[in-house]
């Protein structure tokens, strides 16, 4: 998605404001319309009609430039252009295309809804790719989630997926969004290094047959443990829903069903941590090819 913002930030507590290696427009009042913009990008409606998302902290930023996604604001505040490694930031931000926008913390607040904000908080244009653009031959691993409704579970399963070096993350179905404030402070920067694509399960059930790709779920109705599965060249790891896990027609469908094994009291696993379990499973079923550390 790269839809252009509702640019309404040109107003009268706008003003350009001088600094070493460029210059940054000054933002003084919580009711300018470029902060009325940002701040409502933590609601779907708004992020949809926009194409934005926003990014809390340095690190996401960097991460977000260094893997070639399109910046379209910066915001950082006034004392943090203090630091060189700051003010680098915004600067290359701008370059980068971003309007680069300074302020008090008063204001970083009001956007990030939090009495202690990162320094600099960011907009980005949301990035989705196809499922048919998704790299198919040789030796690959995905992560597919089915109706995923915790943005919290979704962001942490981007970060595991990005840790254990998979290909792609596939929301299927109706999942919550990825670029919710929520779902993005979860993926702790490891949203910018993940393809990350949406289908119908038909669509994701289709692609994966054309392409040799094994599904293999985790379900309480498994018939061995999750390291007893078979993690051939090509495979993905299906999660089920929060609540419901996974219907019994998308079971039907997939290759193979497993169950991971538990003795304690609890009768169930947090999403994320489940997902985890199998995602090492199957990187761990391929000698973790590709580990650097």
């Amino acid at each position: 998605m790269d839809n252009s913002p509702r640019d309404r930030s040109h107003s009268r507590n706008d003003s350009p404001g001088s600094h070493a290696g460029g210059a940054f427009e000054h933002i003084s009042s919580t009711a300018n319309d470029t902060v009325k913009l940002l701040r409502s990008l933590d609601r779907k409606k708004d992020r949809q009609e926009t194409g934005l998302f926003l990014a809390e902290g340095a690190r996401h930023a960097e991460e977000a430039l260094a893997n070639g996604w399109s910046p379209a604001y910066a915001f950082a505040s006034q004392a943090a252009l203090d630091r060189p490694q700051t003010r680098d930031l915004l600067e290359r931000m701008q370059a980068a295309g971003a309007r680069a926008l300074t302020g008090s913390e008063k204001i970083l607040a009001t956007l990030s809804r939090k009495d202690n904000p990162q320094a600099v908080i960011s907009a980005f244009r949301q990035r989705v790719t196809q499922l048919s653009d998704f790299p198919a031959s040789g030796q690959r691993r995905f992560v597919a989630l089915y109706e995923v409704r915790d943005p919290g579970n979704l962001g942490t399963v981007i970060r595991t997926a990005d840790a254990a070096g998979c290909d792609g993350v596939i929301l299927v179905g109706t999942t919550c969004d990825p670029f919710s404030v929520e779902a993005v402070r979860a993926t702790m920067g490891s949203l910018f290094a993940m393809r990350l694509a949406m289908a119908t399960f038909d669509e994701f059930r289709q692609w994966c047959g054309s392409n040799g790709v094994r599904v293999v779920a985790a379900s309480m109705h498994g018939q061995h443990a999750h390291d007893k599965a078979s993690y051939p060249e090509r495979s993905c790891i299906l999660m089920g829903n929060e609540q419901a896990g996974l219907p019994a027609d998308v079971e039907a469908a997939c290759d193979e069903l497993v169950r991971i094994p538990m003795m304690g009291k609890a009768d169930s696993l947090n999403l994320a941590t489940a997902a985890s379990v199998m995602i090492y499973e199957a990187w761990r079923a391929q000698a973790y090819q590709g580990a650097n550390r």
